[in-house]
């Protein structure tokens, strides 16, 4: 039987240590509750700094040690080569969490049985500052208390959403998962647009960066429907009506996304196998 609330992290890179540190500062996870794999050393003793165990390899791991989930925070193209390592682990009960791109949950079952609990998470970059999205998709192995626990950390991270129809992660993927670099093209625009208007180059990138930064802010704290903050920033005949006449002429601007969104949907789609 596993041990309740205690996580084998495996793999510590820039994903893995951000969602560590929000499980310590949100108190999902005590740091004697916490174990880390990574082979890097520099990796390894950046995580060992925070004051739990951190160990080269799985064979490290004490052996008493029956964690109540093992999250996999590895590269896809390596996870095959990993999983063996933990199979042990997943016979006494653990759990298996999985924030990999693209692998589907059936890859797990055939690594450690249709009885091992396999959740599917897709995160996005900005759970590294803790404002991601990540979405959960378990197999019918998972409890509801052991997708709950995933969740509480998951959620450390930033917002969390649950859904059971896998084949809807490739459209996760790209709306939110991919999305983070839509915008960040955005910013990449505006600013190019700002420079063109005539502003130094440092004033655009910073008028662009925070504009839309602020209005993202401004958005989810006012709890008001965009389409509606739109109508109230867009005076009649006004400049804000001049470009939104060019945005949104013939729905350009949503044609555009729909578009974009597809394709890489499609992608995650072939990606998968």
């Amino acid at each position: 039987m596993a041990d309740n609330g205690s996580v084998v992290l495996a793999g510590c890179g820039n994903m893995g240590f951000a969602m560590l540190q929000g499980w310590l500062a949100s108190e999902a996870l005590k740091t004697e509750d916490a174990f880390v794999v990574e082979p890097n050393e520099g990796l390894r003793d950046r995580a060992a700094g925070l004051g739990m165990t951190a160990v080269a390899d799985a064979t490290e791991l004490p052996d008493d040690l029956v964690p109540a989930m093992i999250v996999l925070a590895v590269k896809p193209q390596v996870m095959d080569a990993v999983l063996p390592a933990y199979a042990g682990l997943a016979e006494r009960g653990a759990a298996i969490v999985s924030v990999a791109a693209g692998i589907r949950i059936d890859r797990f079952e055939k690594a450690f049985g249709d009885k091992t609990a396999v959740i599917r998470v897709m995160p996005n970059t900005p759970a590294a500052v803790g404002a991601g999205m990540m979405v959960l998709c378990a197999n019918a192995a998972t409890s509801a208390g052991q997708l709950d626990f995933a969740r509480t950390l998951m959620s450390a991270s930033g917002e969390t959403a649950v859904i059971e129809d896998e084949a809807l992660m490739d459209a996760v993927t790209a709306v939110s998962g991919s999305g983070p670099a839509y915008l960040f093209h955005m910013i990449e625009a505006l600013t190019d647009a700002a420079k063109k208007a005539g502003l130094p180059d440092d004033l655009a990138a910073t008028l662009a960066s925070q504009t839309i930064y602020g209005a993202a802010v401004y958005w989810k704290k006012s709890g008001v429907e965009p389409g509606t903050l739109r109508e109230q920033v867009t005076s009649p005949n006004g400049t804000t009506a001049a470009a939104l006449a060019v945005l949104m002429e013939y729905d350009r601007l949503t044609q555009l996304m729909t578009e974009a969104v597809e394709a890489a949907r499609k992608r995650s789609v072939e990606l998968a196998g």
